[in-house]
């Protein structure tokens, strides 16, 4: 019982992250319904289990190597940054094609194995949440004595919690259906597809420029230490 309490505010703390999939998951329940954005969340979480599994049998020895060869953030960046500039100009020219299609036809055309995919994919390119998953274990694994029932029983409840919140943001998002134009859905399309772009952007920065991160992160801290 007391693993459920552990695990219980690290998929709340999951849900609430601020990334692409974060985005990406509302824009497709606004955009292409709620079934469409269920079956995305299925392939986010295969992804995070892919990423558990890998972690949980390599943790340290991944670890180091991921910090010692930053090249790993730049890969993972030019990748999420392809992404989104090839999601842009799609989105383009699916506007010219059908520039009168409703968001109905475009739920109906919805190919929910395509959409499951996206969102393993989309997850797996962000080497970031493989470090997230890397650090819980390294965290939470000697607490559990690295007892593989305790930890599976976490990593379980941790991706429930994560999957039922994600379910009230769907149905939230959903509810701004009706307000919706093309127009509207086409900007918000654009605009994660430009926000996956930055965050390709900022991974390749971190990956081929590590020390000026470190740079970054110090004059942050001592900005904050002034100001106590």
């Amino acid at each position: 019982m007391n693993d459920f309490w552990t695990a219980l505010p690290v998929g709340f703390f999951l849900s609430f992250t601020l990334g692409p999939v974060f985005f990406v998951l509302l824009e497709t329940s606004i955009t292409k319904g709620i079934r469409s954005a269920i079956f995305f969340n299925l392939g986010v979480i295969l992804a995070d289990i892919v990423f558990i599994i890998l972690a949980y049998f390599s943790t340290s020895q991944l670890l180091n190597k991921i910090k010692d060869d930053p090249s790993w953030l730049a890969f993972g960046g030019v990748l999420l940054a392809s992404y989104g500039c090839i999601s842009f100009i799609q989105t383009i020219k699916e506007r010219k094609k059908e520039p009168q299609q409703s968001s109905s036809e475009s739920i109906n055309k919805t190919n929910y194995l395509a959409q499951v995919l996206k969102g393993f994919f989309l997850n797996l390119i962000n080497i970031g949440v493989l470090l997230f998953w890397l650090g819980i274990i390294l965290l939470v694994a000697p607490k559990l004595e690295m007892n593989s029932v305790r930890i599976t029983t976490f990593f379980i409840t941790v991706l429930s919690v994560y999957f039922l919140i994600d379910l009230v943001k769907i149905a939230i998002a959903k509810q701004l259906k009706h307000k919706l134009t093309p127009t509207r859905i086409f900007n918000i399309k654009q605009v994660v597809n430009t926000f996956l772009f930055i965050c390709g952007l900022v991974l390749i920065f971190q990956g081929f420029f590590p020390e000026e991160k470190e740079k970054l992160q110090s004059v942050i801290e001592e900005i904050r230490i002034e100001k106590k």
